[in-house]
Parts: C-alpha cells; structure tokens; sequence
C-alpha cells in the first residue's frame, strides 16, 4: 500500500470481486480514500510528537430499485482480509435494503466516464523541514502542528466509471506567541517546500510579533480603513461557501447570495472566484460519481454558475457537475489584484491591518451580512506604519459591502491555503486568496 500504484491496484481488485458479485438489477458505487502522512507537532519551538499515519477505507453503496444504503469500510491493506470485509458489508445491505424506502432523489450518474490524475511532487524531507522550523523558530515560543504526504482518492462504479487521484502536500499551519499571551497564527502550505518563500513567510509573523509587544490601542466602534490579509479573507469565503453557491439553497432561497443571483445586488468587478478542481487537492470526480471541472462561480462580481450535487439535479431539474452533499466549494480561487504587496500598509494609510477573523456567523443571512471577531495580529496603522495592536473587536458588515462597494484594491500577491483538519483524516479543501483592502469596514463592540 506504500505507493498510488498499489493502492490503485488494490482498490482495482476490490471492484472487479463487486461486479461479478453484482445480481441483476443491483448496482453499486465504491468510493476509496487513503492517506500516508507524517505528522510532527512543536511546543516552544521544539518537537513534541512525531508520527506517521497510514489509513485506507472505501465508501461502498448499494442500490436496488431505488432503494440504497452505504456502509464504509476500513481496509487493513490485505488483499484477502480487504475482500473479506467487502464481501461481509455487501451482505449486510443486502439485508438491510428491503427494510428501506425508495428514495426519490436519487439521481445515478450511468456514464462509464475515466478519470486519472496523480501529482507526483516531490515531497519535501521531514529532517529537513523540521531543521529548517526549528532554527527559524529560534529563541521563539512557537506552536505548530505539521502534515505532509500524498492523498489518494477514487471511485468506481457498476456503470464502468473509474477515477483515480493522488496529490502531494505539506501543510505548517503555526502561532508564535508573546510573553503577554498575545499570538501571531500564520500558516505555509503547498506542494513544493521552498527555504526562501518560508523563510519570508516566518520573517513576517516574527515582525508582527515584535509590534505585540506594544502598548494595545482601543477603538471606539465605528467605520474604519482596512486590510484583510489573505487568511482573514479566507474566513470569509469560508462563510458566503456555507450555502452561498449551492444549487439547494438557491433553489430554495435561503442562499445567503440569493441576491447576487437574483441579480439585485453585486460585488465589485475586481471579484472573480472559481471552484477551481484543475491542479488542486481535490478529485477530478466527486464521490456521487460524477465528473467535476472547473467552475466561475462569481465573474467580474456577477453570478456565475451554481454548485449542483446529484439530489439537487434531482430535485430541482438541474444538470449535476460534481457538488458534493453540501456543495460547498473545495478549491476556491479568487483572481488576483494589482496591489503589490509592499505597497499594503501605504495604500492603507491610516487604519486596520487585519490578520485573521474569527467566529464567523450571519447576522443577517438574507442580506450576506456577517459578523465575527478580529483575533491574533490585528494592528492599527498611522501614515502607512504599524503603530500597535488592537484589541479584539467584534464587526458586523455585509459581504456585499466588503467586496462590493467599499473594495478598493486586491493584491498582486496571493496565499495557498490548505485546510487544516485532520479529524478522522487529512483534508483536501484549498483555498488561493488574495488580500483586500476596503474602505469602510463596521466595528460593532
């Protein structure tokens, strides 16, 4: 199981044992996800726990008549102890399907479609990178946690559909603290290590460290020049993503960018966003079995196309391309500006560079208004020069205002950014984002 190719093989197996296995008029669809990652975390700029993870399990669902029920199933990376399982869970939801109801929306796709796509980065060395941290992390109270190594996902179906996809990636997302409790959280992720690009990457949180140290200055609440660096332009995305471009949610106008479809309201020109599956982390297919491309979800600040999964096809008369369930985007990407980034605290002049938000939510959904916390790095700037940190604010602003009429500028410069989660394995959401800088953003408390 240690490379894509044996993994494909093995995953290969499994779905020929399924289609000789198949009586007519039963279908399936084996979905597989696998992972081989070395984990290290730091504490005080010091390895704390390092380890490796090696895991692989398949989604497997079967459908008779309408009717279907899913199971997954880990594999042990045994061949006969991997069919074994397979062969116990396909008895298991023969049982279990008559006990169940028909399902209207299930909408399968019966195209014998084949998808290959393997990123054979080199991955960088764990020693290496672990030197590299730790000696930049000199002197330094760092937190950090570490993850890197190839991510495998497939899926086959009874209809002859294949799809096979492997991607390299490292991902250090980390918080350097002060003596007074204060954090600066940065992150640095791709698929190629580069020294020098980290080495800025670091230069920076430990710059925005030292300004932590200063006297904090309050602000009354009101309207205020700002910057959103990258990661807390990501939050937001994040939030208009939860909902915002699914076919579902449109469909049944509770999108909180029901507006923008509707075509009432816009952003600036200067905002376009794709979901763009081509060259990211995620699959090239969806674990609904259908094909996924690239997709304009927002253009030149207008509507583009919706995320449709299968049910809301299904439901609403809709042509599927790949949404997951949630349809949230997965690989977002919004075009750059032409703010260079040495130019941020000048074109700002006098207001707030912000880090990171946090604790995003709507405070008025229809209306894509948010609200949430600045948190970690956030400073006050006078003529273009950082004069000291803020403390938390709360803001409450709409979307619509933000990256609408109060956008001035995006930057030339973009960041990858990875998810982060790890929880029950490594995820493959990306984001690359560009920072914004806005005229009027509202502080609340």
């Amino acid at each position: 199981m240690s490379t894509s190719k044996n993994q494909a093989e093995s995953f290969k197996a499994l779905v020929n044992w399924l289609r000789d296995a198949m009586r007519e008029p039963e279908q399936f669809t084996l979905s597989y996800a696998a992972e081989s990652s070395a984990f290290v975390r730091f504490n005080h700029a010091k390895v704390r726990q390092a380890g490796q993870v090696q895991q692989a399990s398949v989604g497997f669902k079967l459908i008779n008549e309408g009717r279907h029920a899913d199971l997954n199933i880990t594999l042990a990376g045994d061949p006969e102890v991997d069919l074994e399982r397979l062969a116990e869970g396909l008895q298991q939801l023969r049982e279990t399907l008559p006990l169940l109801p028909q399902d209207p929306y299930l909408l399968l796709n019966h195209n014998g479609w084949q998808s290959k796509n393997v990123q054979e980065h080199p991955l960088p060395d764990t020693e290496h990178v672990v030197a590299e941290i730790t000696q930049a992390a000199e002197g330094l109270d760092l937190v950090g946690f570490y993850a890197a190594g190839p991510i495998s996902r497939g899926f086959a179906s009874s209809s002859g559909a294949f799809g096979w996809h492997q991607a390299n990636s490292f991902n250090f997302d980390f918080s350097l603290f002060h003596d007074n409790g204060q954090a600066v959280k940065a992150s640095y992720a791709g698929h190629d290590w580069n020294s020098e690009v980290f080495a800025k990457r670091f230069a920076q949180a430990r710059e925005q460290l030292a300004f932590l140290g200063r006297p904090q200055h309050t602000l009354a609440p009101g309207q205020y020049r700002a910057y959103l660096a990258p990661a807390a332009l990501g939050e937001i995305m994040d939030m208009l993503g939860w909902g915002g471009f699914s076919a579902q949610s449109i469909a049944s106008k509770s999108s909180p960018l029901q507006k923008l479809y509707a075509g009432d309201s816009s952003f600036s020109p200067l905002v376009s966003v794709d979901e763009k599956v081509s060259g990211s982390l995620s699959p090239a297919f969806s674990g609904e079995g259908y094909p996924r491309s690239d997709l304009g979800l927002i253009v030149n600040g207008k509507a583009g196309e919706q995320m449709v999964s299968s049910r809301s096809a299904a439901e609403y008369g809709l042509t599927a391309n790949g949404a997951s369930g949630g349809e949230m985007p997965s690989a977002v990407n919004m075009t750059a500006g032409a703010l260079p980034d040495a130019e941020i605290l000048k074109q700002l002049g006098t207001g707030l560079y912000i880090s990171n938000l946090w604790y995003l939510n709507y405070s008025d959904q229809p209306a894509a208004r948010l609200t949430g916390m600045t948190r970690f790095a956030t400073f006050w700037v006078e003529n273009g020069e950082i004069q000291a940190p803020v403390s938390t604010m709360r803001f409450d602003d709409s979307a619509f205002s933000l990256l609408g009429s109060q956008l001035e500028a995006l930057t030339e410069e973009r960041e990858l950014m990875l998810s982060a989660s790890t929880y029950s394995q490594r995820a493959t959401a990306s984001a690359l984002l560009p920072g914004a800088l806005i005229s009027k953003l509202t502080l609340t408390l």
